[in-house]
Parts: C-alpha cells; sequence; structure tokens
C-alpha cells in the first residue's frame, strides 16, 4: 500500500527539507554518545527502509539502529510523517543535477531514466511513497530541473514538455516497480519467475487448451520476441527489454513532435 508523502507539519517538514531548524544542532549530550543530527537520523532510517521497506520503519527501529531510545528522535524530526518525506528526499540526492546534452537531447533523456530507475532499484521502498503529492523538497525538484533541462532543449513549448516529463516519470517508476515486485515475489515465495510462469504455462495449456484460440491477439503480442531474434535469457532481462523499448517509443514521439515544429531540433 503507498503511503501518501506531505502528511506532516508543512512548517517543520518544509524548514528540514530546506536544510533550517536543524534541531539540536551544536548541543553535546551527556554521556560518551555523540548528538545526533537530522542527517543521521534520516540515514539511519533510509538503512531501515532498505532492509525492510516501509512496513519496517518506525520510529523505534530507527533508535534501535543508532542505539538511542525513540524519544531521543523526537529532537530532530517530529514524526514519522516528517522522517518519510526527509527520506524520499535525500534518497534523490544520489542523482546527477544535471545530463550533459553534448550526444544531443535524446541521449540525455535516455542516461536520466537509467539513473532514475537504478534510484527506485536500489531503494525500492522509494516506490512505496506516492507522488500524488510530491515532497517539495531540494533534491526531489534537482531531478525535476535536470530532465527539464533536456526536455527544453528539443525547443518544444512548456505545455507539450509538461505531458513529456509525466509520461517519462510514469514510466521509469511504473516498468521499476514491476522489476522490484519480481525480485520481491522471487524472495518471498522462493520461487523464481522461469520456473513460475512454466508451471502456470503449462497448467494453463491443461485446463485452457484452446487459449490461443479464444486470445489471438495476447499470443501475438506475446510472440514479439521472436520478432526481434528470440526473448532474453531472464525475466528480468525481459522486463529491461521491455523498458528500454518503451522508452525508445517515447522519446520517439517527443521526437516527432519536435522535428515537426518550424525549426524543429535534432535529437543528436
Amino acid at each position: 500500500m503507498s503511503i501518501i508523502a506531505g502528511q506532516g507539519d508543512a512548517a517543520r517538514s518544509l524548514a528540514l527539507l530546506w536544510g533550517e531548524g536543524e534541531a539540536g544542532s551544536g548541543r553535546t549530550a551527556p554521556g560518551p554518545k555523540p548528538a545526533l543530527s537530522v542527517a543521521a537520523v534520516v540515514a539511519a532510517a533510509v538503512e531501515v527502509a532498505d532492509e525492510g521497506g516501509v512496513a519496517a520503519l518506525s520510529m523505534r527501529a530507527v533508535a534501535d539502529r543508532l542505539g538511542r531510545s525513540p524519544m531521543a528522535l523526537y529532537t530532530y524530526v517530529p514524526g514519522k510523517a516528517e522522517l518519510v518525506d526527509l527520506m524520499y528526499d535525500r534518497a534523490h540526492a544520489e542523482l546527477p543535477g544535471a545530463y550533459p546534452l553534448d550526444d544531443g537531447w535524446r541521449a540525455a533523456a535516455t542516461a536520466w531514466a537509467a539513473d532514475l530507475r537504478a534510484l527506485y532499484l536500489r531503494h525500492p521502498w522509494l516506490l512505496q511513497v506516492s507522488y500524488a503529492r510530491p515532497v517539495l523538497g531540494p533534491c526531489e525538484q534537482r531531478v525535476m530541473e535536470a530532465l527539464a533541462g533536456v526536455l527544453f532543449a528539443t525547443g518544444l513549448p512548456a505545455s507539450t514538455l509538461r505531458a513529456a516529463a509525466a509520461s517519462l516519470f510514469d514510466l521509469v517508476r511504473g516498468g521499476a516497480r514491476t522489476r522490484a515486485e519480481a525480485r520481491l515475489a522471487a524472495a518471498v515465495t522462493g520461487v523464481a519467475d522461469t520456473e513460475w510462469w512454466a508451471e502456470r504455462a503449462a497448467r494453463l495449456g491443461e485446463v485452457a487448451p484452446d487459449f490461443a484460440e479464444r486470445f489471438p491477439l495476447s499470443v501475438r503480442l506475446s510472440a514479439g520476441d521472436a520478432e526481434t531474434g528470440g526473448a532474453p535469457a531472464s525475466w528480468e532481462e525481459r522486463m529491461d527489454a521491455t523498458h528500454a523499448a518503451g522508452l525508445a517509443l517515447l522519446l520517439d514521439g517527443v521526437e516527432a513532435a519536435a522535428e515537426g515544429r518550424p525549426g524543429g531540433v535534432s535529437p543528436r
């Protein structure tokens, strides 16, 4: 189930996201342990989520990782809602703030999509945080700014590029979610995707021997691998190939729109 971001106190969350109100900064806690910081709390929370997903995330779990009591964390972060916002934003700091256009906007857009997808697969819990309401932090915004810098190089108007940016985010996020869930399914069930599909396909052939006649277009879609020289070696590779093909189709559309305008810009 998705977690809706931005549920914490707006003033406190935004102050923390943008580097203000670093509670406890400059203090020295009693005892041999050094004082915490917002950055340390967020880093520990990311580790917890990386290992167990957002279901494992709690103020107590983060405190245990830091060797502190849960109450000690509230000096730095008001609660779990604000913590999720901070985690989500800080994870996006791993991405570049800009992409060179030396090889054209299309190569830059492809690199941006690859980096974002890799981020989601490194931190699959990010996919559990809904972006219907953005965090509005600087790192998350920097990712959008990087994409905007690439897309505006096409020469298309902002009204068109808004749709292109939204479609790119949806494509990358949706593909990464399927890839991450496939990994999770294999880990939880102990059954590899190839094994699962092989068994189901055999059983389906027994209970629905007329499947191909009833659903000929679906079968035709599945046979598309034969047109490109056969399916990739693994199910994960197949998902990667599907993502790459979908991205290429989307960028084809952007390219066609750009070249169709007077003074259109080449993608290379």
